[in-house]
């Protein structure tokens, strides 16, 4: 059975996924970028670019099993891009060029209707405008068997953890502190929820935190 999985997530100590203001220049928001400082130098990260090298320790292994048995992807809006209200045409085509990363289907929370968008590498971008639920059904359906990787960003994450949707997470918990911007943990009551800490592995820059529903404790 698919499992809807939060992966290679990264948080600041004070709780927060991402900075504020994103825009076109700050996709990650102020000082965003500090949150993935711990993935850039990886050779995973630095393969997805198309460059050679990198790092082969703790925090790359993590972030290369991130990617194992996915078969669907569901992304809030703004992780596929800056753009708001109804779509002004179709132009915009994420973040990351003819070729994303995804290589599968990829589910796009929206209040818009856009028609599906092929990309390079398997990639397909379909966007949903029934909600959480429908969103998990179709990427559940497109997944075969495999697990649903469900990228963010922020305020995606926390619709589906307050619905108890979410089977597990691994957070990327970063040393430093953003003060302001979309805070993951804000007026969750995770404990309650039926989530608990399962692991904690100390990284090159990263402390990875794992964590799961406890069994029997479906809240969905």
């Amino acid at each position: 059975m698919s499992k809807l999985r939060v992966l290679s997530f990264a948080i600041s100590i004070d709780g927060y996924g991402a900075g504020p203001d994103q825009d076109l220049q700050n996709p990650l928001g102020v000082n965003g970028p500090e949150l993935m400082e711990w993935f850039f130098p990886t050779r995973m990260w630095r393969k997805m670019q198309g460059q050679g090298d990198g790092e082969t320790g703790i925090d790359n292994g993590i972030a290369e099993r991130s990617f194992e048995g996915i078969g669907a992807w569901i992304l809030g809006r703004n992780m596929f891009g800056p753009v708001r209200g109804p779509w002004p045409d179709y132009s915009w085509k994420g973040w990351w060029g003819d070729e994303p990363p995804y290589h599968t289907p990829v589910f796009v929370l929206t209040h818009h209707p856009r028609p599906p968008l092929e990309m390079a590498g398997g990639t397909v971008f379909h966007f949903v405008t029934r909600g959480i639920h429908a969103a998990l059904e179709q990427a559940t359906a497109a997944a075969g068997g495999r697990d649903i990787r469900l990228g963010g960003g922020v305020s995606t994450v926390r619709q589906f953890l307050t619905a108890g949707l979410v089977d597990d997470m691994h957070l990327a918990v970063r040393p430093v502190l953003l003060g302001s911007g979309e805070n993951l943990w804000n007026g969750i009551d995770a404990r309650a929820l039926g989530y608990e800490c399962t692991e904690s592995i100390a990284g090159e820059r990263a402390t990875h935190v794992f964590i799961k529903k406890r069994p029997g404790a479906d809240t969905r």
